[in-house]
This record gives C-alpha cells, structure tokens and sequence, in this order.
C-alpha cells in the first residue's frame, strides 16, 4: 500500500502537493494512492483523436465522467456522473458507437440502457471500480441466504448505489428492490421502506457502506445502531442472527478507494490551514467525515455549490483529484479559492486508466471498422438489471 507524503513547499493556488510514497496504517484496506500523477500523453496524439473523432462523425458520441483526465474530457460530447451519463446515451438512439470514458460498471449500465443496435465501448477493460468489485453475485446469493436463514429476507428490500456491477443490480431487481444515485439515495431509502409494514422493513444496501449509513443517520434521522455492516469475507458477514433482526440498515463492507482516503484530521487540518473554508465533501467519505463536514452532496451538487458560490469563497473539496482540479481553473477567475481536502494528493487510479492513448487506438479502431472492447450485458442479467433501474427512475 502506498499513499503520498507532502513535500515542504510553497502553497500553490490549488493547494495540490506532489506525491510521494510511504506506507499509511491509517488507510481502510483498499485505499491507496498508487503513485505520481499520471504524465501528459504525447502531444501527437491529440491531433490523432480529433482526425478520428471526425472522421466518425454522428456514429460515435463519447461520454466522459468527471474524474476523468482533462486530455479525455476534452473528447467528450458530454460530461457527469455516472448515471447522467449512461442516460445521455440512452437518449442518442442514433449513435451506433457509445465511448464510455468512465469505468467498467458504467458502460454495462450504459448498455443495459441503450439500444440493440448501438455498440457501448470501454477504451480499457482494466477501468475498473474497486467499490464495485467489493460486492461480487456469489458473496450476495450468500449473504440473502444468511438473511433468510435468521428470518429477515422477507422484510428486507434491496437497494444498490449505481456503483455496482450489472449482476448486483440485477440481483436488486430480481428481489424487488431499486438502485440510487448519491443524489437520490434518501428517496430510494424511504421508497424501500415504504415496501414493508411501518416499523417492519430492513434495507441491504449495496456496496457501499458510507453512503448507505450517511444517508440513514445524516438525512434520515437514524441512529448508528440501527446499522451494521455485513462483511462477506466472515462466516454469516460477522453478524449474530439478532443483530440482523434488530437492525434497519445492513450495509455492505464496500467503500470508495479514493473517498475513503479523506479523515477526520484532513478536515481540521485544512480549517487551520484556510481561515473561513467551506469544506464540501462527497456522501461516500467516512461518517466521521461527513458529520464534520460543512456541506455534503453528490458530484453534480458540488459542481452546482461551486458556481453559486460567492466571488471570495473558500472551499476544500473531498471527492476525486482530477474533477477538484478542474473546477479550482474554472472558478479562480471569479475569486473562488478551491483546494484538495487532503494534504496529500490521490486521484482514481481506474478512471486514469482511460487516458488518450487509449482513446484515441479507440477511435482510430472504429474509424477502421473494427469494434474493440464492446461491453455486453446477456440478455436475463439486463432484464431484471433493468427492472431495478426503472424503479429508480420511476421514484417519486
């Protein structure tokens, strides 16, 4: 495990420090900042993906989250996160390429929402998500097998953060229960409990724990005991038969590799470091985090704060490195100071997997006539993943 070390200088505008390396004991497992920032791509290639990107035309319609390198984002015919996007595609019926700049578990949602004719690309099948790879369909039959043998399946909806594989989101559909976005969790939340008896119903939510437990306590109201967290790598996930009938919240041991790097001491520190900062963070940082926090709120709510944000603002922003860089330019114009939470420097190093190289073998590949790394859902797993994901949209 590596993480960065801050280097003795100078402040810069984006308070963003150069990474080092050193083991951080204090890191969940998984977290881990994976080394320097990555280096720009050759300059030729730019002139390369414009060449191809033209030559496709209407045909190819490329998506880009926000964590992705700026050298990609400039390729993107639309930005955001990971659900906004898969529906851009869904709504550009007549694209017969979907380049999704994102990770693994996006495309497949982009294909379980696109048509039969349109091709969903991913420019590196190593974009993964460590959140999405911590809930595999095997360790979930399990787990609703213990839930059924302590009694509780039954009173028990499913609902799965879009941060899942196909095959989770698939298993949400077949057993009723719904996805959600970090923007509409707590209504997901509270249409899940509206399925069972007041007082009755228990919600799984899958993968990650932070966001399941901040919505629960943060916006609903609960109390940390009514929480427990399932651990699929322990016989029955750690849990007596009684805590998983007393408890309304059984969360999944899953967390973002990146959000879960911020901690409580980033939070202070930067109060010391920037008088009068606002600190704005995404609901999957740790509980700790969040409590302390002064605003909380999805990727497009931190975009949407910032731009309301008075000219003079300082701001210290808890999600991925490249979209805080990113928004620091855009608003350093109008006097908005915004700096990285953390002292120390990580980005997702799965999102930076998709880099303009990639992008651009990508285009050049489609533009020759040959389809590389199409992202196929089978036809049962799209058809209850699917079911979940209208829930989703049909929610109040």
């Amino acid at each position: 495990m590596t993480t960065a070390q801050p280097l003795d200088v100078q402040p810069t505008p984006l308070a963003l420090l150069l990474l080092g390396r050193e083991a951080d004991p204090a890191s969940e497992r998984g977290v881990e900042c994976p080394g320097d920032l990555p280096a720009p791509s050759d300059p030729d290639l730019v002139a390369r993906a414009r060449a191809a990107r033209e030559q496709l035309g209407d045909r190819a319609f490329v998506l880009g989250h926000h964590y992705q390198r700026d050298e990609v984002i400039e390729f993107a015919d639309v930005t955001g996160d990971s659900f906004k996007l898969a529906r851009d595609a869904a709504a550009r019926p007549e694209a017969e390429f979907v380049v999704f700049c994102g990770v693994h578990f996006m495309a497949e949602s982009a294909d379980i929402l696109t048509g039969p004719d349109q091709q969903v690309i991913l420019p590196d099948l190593a974009a993964g998500c460590s959140m999405a790879d911590m809930a595999t369909a095997e360790q979930v039959a399990e787990c609703w097998d213990v839930l059924t043998e302590a009694g509780v399946a039954e009173a028990t909806v499913p609902v799965s953060y879009m941060n899942s594989s196909a095959d989770i989101k698939a298993f949400t559909g077949r057993h009723g229960g719904t996805i959600c976005t970090s923007s509409n969790a707590r209504r997901a939340l509270e249409w899940a409990f509206d399925q069972r008896p007041s007082g009755s119903g228990k919600v799984l939510f899958l993968p990650d724990q932070h966001l399941g437990r901040n919505t629960a306590v943060r916006d609903m109201g609960m109390s940390l005991t009514d929480c427990v967290v399932y651990n699929p790598h322990r016989p029955n996930g750690g849990l007596t038969a009684e805590e998983l009938r007393a408890a309304k919240m059984i969360l999944w041991r899953g967390h973002c590799s990146v959000h879960g790097r911020f901690s409580l001491d980033s939070v202070e520190d930067v109060r010391r470091r920037v008088p009068g900062v606002n600190v704005l963070v995404h609901p999957e940082c740790r509980h700790e985090v969040v409590a302390a926090a002064d605003h909380v709120g999805s990727t497009e709510h931190i975009i949407a704060m910032l731009d309301a944000a008075p000219a003079g603002s300082k701001w210290a922003i808890g999600t991925e490195l490249n979209l805080v860089r990113r928004l620091a330019r855009r608003y350093a114009p109008q006097g908005k100071e915004i700096v990285f939470l953390d002292r120390t420097v990580c980005f997702c190093s799965t999102m930076n997997r998709i880099d303009l190289p990639h992008l651009v073998w990508t285009l050049e590949s489609l533009a020759a006539g040959k389809v590389v790394n199409r992202i196929q859902v089978d036809a049962e797993t799209e058809h209850f993943a699917k079911l979940a994901l209208e829930q989703m949209l049909a929610l109040p």
